[in-house]
């Protein structure tokens, strides 16, 4: 709970500032107005300017940012609340918000069908070489249609989906894939009973098993990079990878070292360990790597959900009942 003198003040002072605006807002379809009645949306913020921006204001708005330690020892006595646009939270000194008595919340769940989505769809076009397909009619090559069909094109049901993480989009994941036919291994940090289809057992047993890879467990120091070469060694040489989390939760140059000693299937990665992934990278071009820019949480309607529960988070808090609190 927040202190009544504090929660005073904050009745008085709604100020919110949205750092980097365009991170959400590239089309310019969304409207902040409904965080507060007082809100300020920069496109973009760097160094010096965010500390100068957020003079004022109770409540900071990133997505992605980085707000180290250095950065937030100068934040203005103002601010009482940093709301990180996502799930995930790697990019704020969380330690270094609490030194300051500044409360961190995120948003959880606004994007879980549309993640789930975005991981079931690269699972799919992994299982039909689609990537290896449309490279082919680019090139003009037609020879899957004139002659016969010359890629891998395998079920997906009966085989094992291997899931990291069992949070909101690991457990959409998994109702999908128990649609599909698909048998679930999982590793969580939480013990779980099994279920029908979904078995609850360690990271080995899960790297050994699975056809397929799918990760969905925040970045932390204990998850950085958690599928390194001795996981990858583990796995099985048919099997791919599906990221949809964080890239630094898999060490990149293992990953490429594996697929192009193909020690691994293939790889379907919706974010990559440096983003986006430097220009000479082997991921653009590798003809079983699926590559997209982060797109899992960028749907309109998804986007439209995080700013109106980013509104709540901050309403919750000027209200003195702060919810998804993750500085605790």
């Amino acid at each position: 709970m927040i202190p009544a003198g504090i929660k005073e003040w904050m009745m008085m002072n709604q100020r919110v500032v949205v750092l980097n605006g365009d991170k959400m807002n590239y089309d310019g379809k969304l409207d902040f107005s409904v965080l507060s009645p007082d809100t300020v949306v920069y496109d973009d913020s760097k160094g010096d300017e965010i500390v100068e921006r957020i003079d004022g204001a109770a409540a900071v708005i990133t997505k992605e940012m980085p707000v180290p330690a250095e950065i937030i020892q100068q934040f203005p006595d103002s601010v009482k609340l940093i709301v990180e646009a996502g799930t995930g939270y790697n990019n704020i000194d969380i330690q270094a918000a609490k030194d300051k008595g500044i409360t961190v919340c995120n948003i959880p769940a606004y994007s879980t069908q549309r993640v789930a989505h975005t991981a079931v769809m690269l699972l799919l076009n992994l299982a039909s070489s689609m990537r290896v397909q449309m490279a082919m009619l680019t090139k003009g090559d037609r020879r899957n249609f004139t002659d016969h069909l010359l890629v891998p094109h395998g079920e997906v049901n009966g085989k094992v989906l291997g899931i990291i993480g069992a949070g909101h989009i690991g457990r959409e994941v998994m109702k999908i894939a128990i649609a599909l036919g698909m048998e679930i291994v999982v590793y969580t940090r939480t013990p779980r009973p099994d279920e029908d289809h979904i078995t609850y057992t360690d990271l080995e047993t899960v790297l050994k098993t699975c056809d397929y890879l799918s990760i969905h467990c925040p970045l932390t120091e204990k998850t950085r990079h958690l599928i390194d070469r001795d996981a990858i060694a583990l796995m099985k040489p048919s099997a791919c990878i599906i990221n949809t989390a964080r890239g630094a939760i898999i060490d990149e140059t293992a990953l490429i070292e594996a697929l192009q000693q193909h020690r691994l299937a293939g790889a379907g990665l919706d974010v990559q360990e440096v983003e986006p992934p430097v220009a000479d990278s082997p991921l653009y071009t590798m003809e079983h790597v699926i590559l997209t820019p982060h797109m899992g949480w960028k749907g309109l309607e998804t986007r439209q959900r995080l700013v109106q529960i980013i509104a709540e988070d901050v309403r919750h808090f000027f209200d003195g009942d702060p919810v998804n609190v993750v500085s605790q």
